[in-house]
């Protein structure tokens, strides 16, 4: 028998960066800029899809219609709030050493955002990520992000590994719901907000609590090298 290895395909933000509650205070910034007034656990509970429909989802509960030149400006008012936020980002607990243990076992691994390279960039470089070494997926490079399953089939195509053996380790319903209909399993944690039912719910079989945590638990997700 042919033992199929795993492959990881993460997500960034909440996953491998604690950014979050900076993006839902960006999106905020960018909604009160065209007038709009929401909560915020309810931009809270949108984040992790594409910004696109974040924000369709968003204008639709005030009952206003999104067209392109709002969408274009919600963007670019957003990368900018991220921009001035960038100091207070940072890799989450043992996100490096996860990404690191994985490379040096040469189990293949990815990264796969529903951000756009502008907002994704400065995490990625603050995980001194390679991108002539690792395949990352943006918004930019698919046609549809999460919760459609573009951008972790597009993952697993660059890493040349099948889909079906690939894990992907999320932190939002919206990854795991992705992950199921790439056909992936689905790995979360809980460093974005989202709690461990409704991982689960949404089709996590395995929750942790941040990349430590699933560094220290590695081998109950087939990472062995």
């Amino acid at each position: 028998m042919v033992h199929q290895r795993t492959a990881f395909l993460f997500d960034l933000d909440g996953t491998l960066v604690d950014s979050v509650y900076q993006h839902v205070l960006a999106w905020r910034e960018a909604l009160e800029a065209e007038g709009i007034e929401l909560s915020i656990w309810r931009i809270h509970r949108k984040i992790g899809m594409s910004g696109g429909l974040l924000t369709n989802m968003l204008l639709r509960e005030t009952g206003l219609t999104l067209d392109a030149e709002r969408t274009k400006r919600l963007r670019r008012v957003h990368a900018d709030a991220i921009e001035r936020r960038q100091r207070e980002i940072r890799p989450l607990p043992g996100a490096k050493e996860l990404l690191a243990a994985l490379t040096e076992a040469a189990i293949p691994w990815a990264i796969a955002t529903s951000g756009r390279m502008e907002t994704a960039g400065p995490s990625l470089e603050k995980l001194g990520i390679d991108l002539t070494k690792v395949p990352v997926v943006t918004r930019d490079q698919v046609e549809y992000a999460k919760p459609d399953p573009d951008l972790f089939l597009t993952a697993a195509e660059r890493l040349g590994v099948p889909v079906e053996t690939a894990s992907v380790v999320g932190d939002s319903v919206w990854d795991m719901l992705a992950a199921r209909r790439a056909r992936a399993l689905g790995i979360g944690v809980l460093s974005g907000g989202y709690g461990q039912e409704e991982l689960e719910r949404a089709g996590a079989y395995r929750v942790y609590e941040d990349p430590g945590d699933l560094l220290h638990h590695l081998d109950e997700v087939g990472g062995r090298g």
